[in-house]
């Protein structure tokens, strides 16, 4: 067995000590997601030959098991000390539903964004679940999770993923950055990340409003807090920029890239941000000019325009994430009676995806007939999950296997029954 083998092996070994009970049936439940490419129904995992129960054990493991996600989140931060160098550690927030509309008690149902449409309106029934990622490459759909966390009535997305980000800073050596979606990109989230030792990289709604630096005191009255104007979706109030360069992209085309320097959001004013605009101009693989996009950035220190528009992109990868774990690691199949499993099974899920990177390193591509090969280094989740069954006949499972309850044999026959004496005392 090389090395890359031992150490899945012993990440395998560290997390089973990590799933608290019913950490077998537990186990074999993953594995069994592991391998199986499509399900119709959480139960039919169990049909699975890695899973060495009957089915009941599947829902008991739910009932039982208690994933340490502090300790498994310690666990991920481990593996991205040995692997980033010298390299930024990159963060990508996001939020993701798991809708519920089949479960009108169940606790904690909130509305969410959704495909399926309410009163006319995009937006569905279920619950919402913050991930915070660390994105391991430049280019691809890896996308390793290290909180996978219920966002509950009682919250709000940009709540817990501050909160997230404050609990994996914690145990990082060093200054990550951070990227989010345009949900993030606004003045309360900006105001509730002042104090975290993380830069931000945020997308902008296109009709949003920033505000310049206030002019110079003049002596008279309360001093100003904001300057000019900048509404994002009117260039007449653009004013004039620090910085600008183009690029020509081979997949992209030409890409103008504009910075402006020192604004900030009217409710959040002390706290400064670079305004960067991203303009496409349609050559290239891509005919069409696509919309502008807006990021704000706060750091310590500015990064080159490149730069920043290519550390957008990797954010993307978070959103492959989320299609992923829902479509081929069956997120969304179980539907369990309660908040709490919906939770625990939930925490699974990154444990998963850790595996599968783990294991990219020592997998032999399998493709189906109708798929392309693909070089080890290129090789995309769901095709290390495709890989992955070959691989647990090498590496094993630390999970026991199960005792048999079965029938009492009862008392052999011809065997005679031995009474106790009884002494009777005065």
């Amino acid at each position: 067995m090389n090395q890359s083998a031992l150490k899945l092996q012993n990440f395998r070994n560290e997390v089973y000590q990590l799933l608290g009970p019913a950490k077998d049936s537990t186990f074999e439940l993953m594995d069994a997601v592991l391998i199986t490419r499509n399900v119709y129904s959480f139960a039919e995992l169990s049909l699975s030959p890695v899973f060495r129960r009957k089915w009941p054990s599947l829902y008991e493991a739910m009932d039982d098991c208690r994933p340490k996600a502090h300790k498994l989140m310690r666990r991920y931060i481990s593996e991205i000390r040995a692997s980033t160098g010298q390299q930024r550690i990159i963060l990508a927030g996001d939020h993701t539903p798991w809708p519920r509309t089949e479960a009108p008690t169940l606790k904690d149902r909130t509305y969410e964004h959704g495909a399926k449409v309410i009163s006319g309106k995009p937006i569905t029934l279920g619950h919402g679940y913050s991930t915070l990622a660390w994105i391991p490459e430049a280019k691809g759909s890896w996308a390793l999770p290290l909180r996978h966390d219920l966002i509950t009535s009682h919250q709000t997305p940009i709540i817990k993923a501050i909160l997230q980000v404050k609990q994996v800073r914690r145990y990082l050596q060093e200054r990550p950055i951070t990227v989010w979606d345009s949900e993030y990109g606004c003045a309360k989230f900006v105001k509730m990340a002042k104090g975290i030792d993380a830069d931000f990289l945020m997308r902008l709604s296109p009709n949003r409003c920033v505000y310049a630096e206030p002019p110079k005191y003049q002596g008279k009255g309360r001093p100003r807090k904001h300057g000019q104007k900048m509404k994002l979706s009117d260039p007449t109030t653009w004013g004039v920029p620090v910085s600008s360069v183009e690029i020509n992209n081979p997949t992209w085309g030409i890409v103008e890239i504009t910075r402006w320097s020192k604004f900030h959001f009217y409710q959040a004013a002390e706290q400064k941000m670079e305004i960067v605009l991203i303009q496409r101009k349609g050559k290239g693989l891509s005919k069409k000019a696509a919309k502008p996009m807006w990021l704000a950035w706060i750091g310590e220190e500015i990064l080159s325009l490149k730069w920043i528009w290519e550390l957008y992109l990797r954010r993307f990868a978070i959103e492959h994430w989320n299609r992923f774990v829902k479509q081929r690691l069956h997120w969304t199949k179980a539907k369990l009676g309660t908040t709490e499993k919906g939770q625990r099974w939930s925490h699974l899920m990154p444990i998963l995806t850790w595996q599968l990177w783990l294991a990219r390193d020592i997998i032999e591509d399998n493709p189906l007939p109708w798929q392309k090969p693909q070089v080890r280094e290129k090789l995309t989740p769901g095709r290390v999950a495709q890989s992955f069954s070959g691989l647990l006949t090498v590496i094993g499972t630390p999970a026991k296997p199960p005792k048999p309850r079965g029938k009492s044999p009862g008392w052999k026959k011809g065997k005679k029954a031995v009474r106790p004496r009884v002494v009777l005392r005065r």
